[in-house]
């Protein structure tokens, strides 16, 4: 599995500080721009991502996360899989990503 990544729960903290903002909007932008800077930890960009799942505290978050998404996917027929769930998220979180990306070889 060399050329996959699989993450588990990407929260929206601030990496400056490790603090987590009280909106739904700044956790959902830094929630997708930490999950930019794992798949670049691991070789791979945003095209990588086939599949992405969004834990979300309540219906409330989806125009936070639809914002991030287009931002991130901006191509309608180039985009992964999304699921969004809808879980009772705790210490404030509003939303929470999950990934798994295909890093595609060169050559």
């Amino acid at each position: 599995m060399g050329n996959l990544i699989c993450s588990s729960g990407i929260g929206g903290k601030d990496p400056a500080d490790g603090q987590l903002p009280p909106d739904a909007a700044s956790q959902a932008r830094l929630a997708f721009d930490n999950m930019e800077r794992l798949l670049e930890a691991g070789g791979a960009t945003l095209a990588d991502v086939a599949k992405l799942t969004v834990y979300a505290k309540d219906n409330s978050v989806r125009q936070a996360i639809n914002t991030e998404w287009l931002r991130c996917f901006p191509d309608a027929a180039d985009r992964p899989a999304r699921h969004i769930l809808i879980q009772d998220l705790q210490h404030g979180m509003w939303l929470q990503l999950e990934f798994i990306a295909l890093i595609q070889k060169a050559g």
